[in-house]
C-alpha cells in the first residue's frame, strides 16, 4: 500500500506562486511514476502533470504548460509541483498520484494510488 501525503497548499493572489510537495514512507516510491491532478468545485478531477521515476519524462496539461513544473527527489521520496503565474481558474484541490507504470499511464489512464488532497485558492 502506497500512502501519499500532500502539503504546500494555501491562499495566493493571482500572479503568485506556490510549491506543492508530496511524500510517502514507501521505499518503492522512487521507482513509481508520480503525478498531480486537481478538482475544482463542481468539476471532474483533471490531470495536471506527471513525471517518470527517473525524471526522464514529464507530461503537462495544456492549461498549465509553461507555468507549472513537476520534479522529484527520489532520495527524499518526494515529488514537487512548482506553480507560477497562478490564475483564479487554478483554484482546486490538488491530488498527488502514483503508479507503477509510466508517466503516460498516469496521464491517460489514471494512477493506482491517490493522496488526500491539498487546497489551492487563487484570489483575483
Amino acid at each position: 500500500q502506497v500512502q501519499l501525503v500532500e502539503s504546500g497548499g494555501g491562499l495566493v493572489q493571482a500572479g503568485g506562486s506556490l510549491r506543492l510537495s508530496c511524500t510517502s514512507s514507501a521505499r518503492t516510491l522512487s521507482t513509481y511514476a508520480m503525478g498531480w491532478f486537481r478538482q475544482a468545485p463542481g468539476k471532474e478531477r483533471e490531470f495536471v502533470a506527471s513525471i517518470s521515476w527517473r525524471s526522464s519524462s514529464t507530461i503537462y496539461a495544456d492549461s498549465v504548460k509553461g507555468r507549472f513544473t513537476i520534479s522529484r527527489d527520489n532520495a527524499k521520496n518526494t515529488v514537487y509541483l512548482q506553480m507560477n503565474s497562478l490564475k483564479p481558474e487554478d483554484t482546486a484541490v490538488y491530488y498527488c498520484a502514483a503508479d507503477s507504470g509510466r508517466a503516460s499511464t498516469i496521464a491517460t489512464m489514471g494512477p493506482g494510488y491517490w493522496g488526500q488532497g491539498t487546497q489551492v485558492t487563487v484570489s483575483s
